[in-house]
C-alpha cells in the first residue's frame, strides 16, 4: 500500500484517526509520519505513565512528592486489590479490573482528555461473551431513560422502564445460572 500523503513511498506506519467520534484509518510512510509529527524518534520517548502524569499535573519522579488538590479522592481505594487512586496516579497502573469501577468518577474526565473526548468503547464485541454484554449495554440504556423520565415527573413511563430492567435482570441472572 502506498502513502497516502505523499503517494509516493510504501505506507508503514497504520493508525486509526478518531476526530469527533468518527474513526478513520491512516496510512503513511514514516518520512510523512515524522513532517507530520505522528512519530518521533527521541531517546525520551514518552510512556503510557508520563502522559497520565501529566494529565494529573504532578511531578512522575518517585523522589518528589508533590501535594493533591484532591486529597479525598487520593484516599479512594480498590476493595478487591487494595490499590489506591494516589498509587494510580504514581504509577499509571491498575491493580485490577474492580479498580476501573471505584475510581470511575475520577477517570471520565481523564478518558475525555486522552481520547478526544470518547468516553465509551464503540468497538467489535466478542461472540462467546456478546450476548452478557449486549444485555449490560440495554440495562445502561434502560437507566439513563428512567432518569431522564423521572427528571421530566412522568413516574408511569419510568415504572415501565424500571419493569424491563427488572425483567432482563432476571433472565440475565436466569441464563447465568442455568450455565453453572
Amino acid at each position: 500500500m502506498e502513502c497516502q500523503e505523499c503517494h509516493k513511498r510504501p505506507a508503514t506506519v497504520r493508525f486509526t484517526q478518531v476526530i469527533n467520534g468518527t474513526k478513520k484509518e491512516v496510512h503513511i510512510c514514516e518520512v510523512c509520519a515524522k513532517e507530520k509529527g505522528y512519530i518521533t524518534h527521541s531517546d525520551d520517548a514518552y510512556s503510557l505513565h508520563d502522559l497520565l502524569a501529566g494529565l494529573f499535573n504532578f511531578d512522575s519522579s518517585p523522589f518528589k512528592k508533590q501535594e493533591s488538590t484532591f486529597h479525598d479522592v487520593d484516599e479512594m481505594e480498590c476493595p478487591k486489590c487494595k490499590t489506591t487512586f494516589a498509587e494510580f496516579k504514581r504509577t499509571g497502573k491498575f491493580g485490577c479490573a474492580t479498580c476501573y469501577e471505584t475510581f470511575a468518577p475520577r477517570l471520565d474526565s481523564i478518558f475525555r482528555r486522552v481520547h478526544s473526548g470518547n468516553t465509551k468503547h464503540d468497538g467489535k464485541i466478542p461472540r462467546r461473551k456478546g450476548g452478557d454484554l449486549h444485555v449490560k449495554k440495554q440495562i445502561e440504556v434502560y437507566k439513563l431513560q428512567m432518569q431522564d423520565l423521572i427528571e421530566k415527573e412522568a413516574f408511569e413511563e419510568a415504572a415501565k422502564i424500571r419493569d424491563k430492567i427488572k425483567e432482563l435482570k432476571t433472565a440475565y441472572i436466569k441464563k447465568d445460572g442455568d450455565q453453572s
